[in-house]
C-alpha cells in the first residue's frame, strides 16, 4: 500500500503546498497533471504485467524464467518511458484548446514540461518495484517511496517558497521538486536490489543473443490491456476535471481537491490489489485454485473494510479536510459537498481495483478492458454529462457520473470473478 501511495503522495504534497499560493495556482497545477496523470496511469497500468508473471515464476520455482521476465519487463519499461515524455511535449499544445481560464493555463504549462521529464525515472523505477513486487519482497519500494517523498517536501518548501539561498518558483519549484525526487527514488532502490542476495541471479543482465521477441509480446499482450483499464478510470477522472474547468478557476480547484483525496485512497487499494495479484499469481503457479478464491475473497473483504472507514472519515471531514488545501471559502464549500460523493463511492472503487489485481494474477486482463471501459465511457461518462451540464448541479453532478461509473465497474468485474475462478475449481475436479 504505501509502495503504491507514494506516487500519489507526491502530486498530493505539491497541491498542498501550492494551493497555499492560490486558487488559481492549485487549479494549475490540476490542468498540468491531467496528461500526466492520464500518462502515469498508462505506465503503472502497463508495469503491472511485470508482477504476476514474476509471481507466477516464483511460485514454479523458475529462477531463470523470472529473470527472463524481470530484464524485458524492464527494458519495456524504459522505452514506454521515454515514449510518454516525447508523447507530454507533443500533446502540450492541447492545453491551449480545452476551454480553460486562460491565468491557469500560463501557469500550469512551464509546471507539466517538467513534470512531464519526471515519467522517465518513474517508469524505470516500476521496472524494479513491480518485479520485487512479484517476489513478494515489497518492502523495498516502500522505503524508496517514503525517501522520495521526504525529498519532496524539502525542496518543495525551498524552491516553492524560496527559502534560504534558493529563489522563490512557485509552480516551477514543485515540479523540479517532483523530478528530482522521482530520480532519487530509482537510484536508491536499484542500489537496495543490486545488494541483496535474493535478488543477485536476477539482475545479472541480459546478453543480447538471450532477448526473445516472445517475452517481450508476452509481456505486451498482459500490460497493453491492464494500462487500458488504468487509462478508461483516470482518463473519466480527467474528463471531470476538464468538465469543471469550463465552470471557472474555482470549481476546478475544488475538484482538484476532491480527486486528490479520492486518489490517495485509491492507490492504498492498488496496493491491496497488487497483494492479491502476487497472491493470486503464486496460487495460479502452483495450480490451487480453492486457496486462489479464498486468497482473493479474503482481499475483497479486507478492501471494503479499509475504504469503509476512508467513507466515513469523508463524510464526516468533509468540511475539515479542503483546509489542507487552501482557505477559499468558495472552494472549500463546492470540495465539502464533493467529498459526500467521493465517501459513498469508496466501496465501489476500492472493490473494483482489488478485483482487477486478482483478475491480472490469473492473467485475465482482455475481457476486464471491455468491462472497465463500458463501465466508464458508456454508462458513466453520459451520466456525468448529463447531470454536470444539462441538469446544471456542476461538479456535484459530475461526481454522481463518477459514483455511477465506479459502482458498474465494481458489480461487472465481481461477476467476471467469481465465473473464472468457479470455472478453475470445477475443471480441475472434473479432471482429477
Amino acid at each position: 500500500m504505501m509502495g503504491s501511495l507514494g506516487h500519489l503522495l507526491v502530486g498530493l504534497i505539491d497541491d498542498i503546498m501550492v494551493g497555499r499560493l492560490g486558487p488559481v495556482e492549485l487549479a494549475a497545477t490540476s490542468l498540468g497533471n491531467s496528461l500526466v496523470f492520464i500518462a502515469l496511469s498508462i505506465g503503472i497500468g502497463f508495469s503491472f504485467a511485470i508482477t504476476p508473471l514474476i509471481a507466477e515464476s516464483d511460485g514454479e520455482g523458475n529462477v531463470e524464467k523470472g529473470r527472463g521476465i524481470f530484464q524485458h519487463g524492464l527494458i519495456l519499461s524504459t522505452i514506454l518511458g521515454i515514449v510518454m515524455v516525447v508523447m507530454l511535449f507533443l500533446l502540450k499544445p492541447i492545453l491551449y484548446h480545452l476551454d480553460q481560464p486562460e491565468e491557469v493555463v500560463a501557469l500550469a504549462i512551464p509546471y507539466y514540461e517538467i513534470v512531464a521529464l519526471s515519467m522517465l525515472p518513474l517508469m524505470i523505477f516500476q521496472g524494479f518495484k513491480q518485479f520485487a513486487d512479484g517476489l513478494s519482497e515489497t518492502k523495498y519500494s516502500m522505503y524508496a517511496t517514503i525517501i522520495t517523498n521526504i525529498v519532496n517536501v524539502v525542496l518543495n518548501f525551498v524552491l516553492i517558497y524560496g527559502l534560504w539561498i534558493f529563489p522563490r518558483l512557485e509552480l516551477v519549484g514543485a515540479a523540479l521538486g517532483t523530478l528530482i525526487s522521482r530520480i532519487v527514488m530509482v537510484v536508491f532502490l536499484y542500489m537496495v536490489l543490486k545488494k541483496k542476495k535474493k535478488f543477485a541471479t536476477y539482475m545479472n543482465r541480459l546478453k543480447f543473443g538471450e532477448l526473445k521477441s516472445s517475452i517481450f509480446l508476452k509481456i505486451t499482450k498482459l500490460g497493453f490491456p491492464t494500462a487500458l483499464q488504468m487509462l478508461f478510470e483516470v482518463g473519466l477522472f480527467t474528463a471531470s476535471v476538464l468538465l469543471a474547468g469550463t465552470l471557472g478557476a474555482y470549481p476546478q480547484a475544488a475538484n482538484q481537491i476532491a480527486i486528490k483525496m479520492a486518489s490517495t485512497t485509491f492507490m492504498i487499494a492498488v496496493g491491496i490489489g497488487a497483494a492479491a495479484t502476487i497472491r493470486v499469481g503464486n496460487q495460479k503457479g502452483l495450480g490451487n485454485y480453492l486457496e486462489l478464491r479464498r486468497i482473493a475473497f479474503s482481499n475483497f473483504l479486507l478492501i471494503l473494510i479499509i475504504m469503509a472507514i476512508f467513507s466515513v472519515g469523508f463524510i464526516l471531514l468533509k468540511d475539515i479536510l479542503p483546509w489542507m488545501f487552501t482557505d477559499n471559502l468558495e472552494v472549500i464549500g463546492i470540495a465539502s459537498s464533493l467529498l459526500i460523493i467521493a465517501g459513498i463511492f469508496q466501496l465501489s472503487d476500492g472493490l473494483q481495483a482489488v478485483i482487477l489485481g486478482a483478475l491480472r494474477g490469473l492473467q485475465d486482463v482482455n475481457v476486464p478492458s471491455i468491462l472497465t471501459f463500458i463501465a466508464y465511457w458508456i454508462i458513466g461518462f453520459p451520466v456525468c454529462i448529463y447531470f454536470g451540464s444539462m441538469a446544471d448541479l456542476g461538479t456535484f453532478g459530475i461526481w454522481i457520473g463518477l459514483l455511477t461509473a465506479l459502482t458498474s465497474s465494481a458489480i461487472m468485474l465481481f461477476l467476471r470473478f467469481n465465473y473464472l475462478s468457479k470455472k478453475l475449481i470445477r475443471e480441475k475436479y472434473e479432471l482429477t
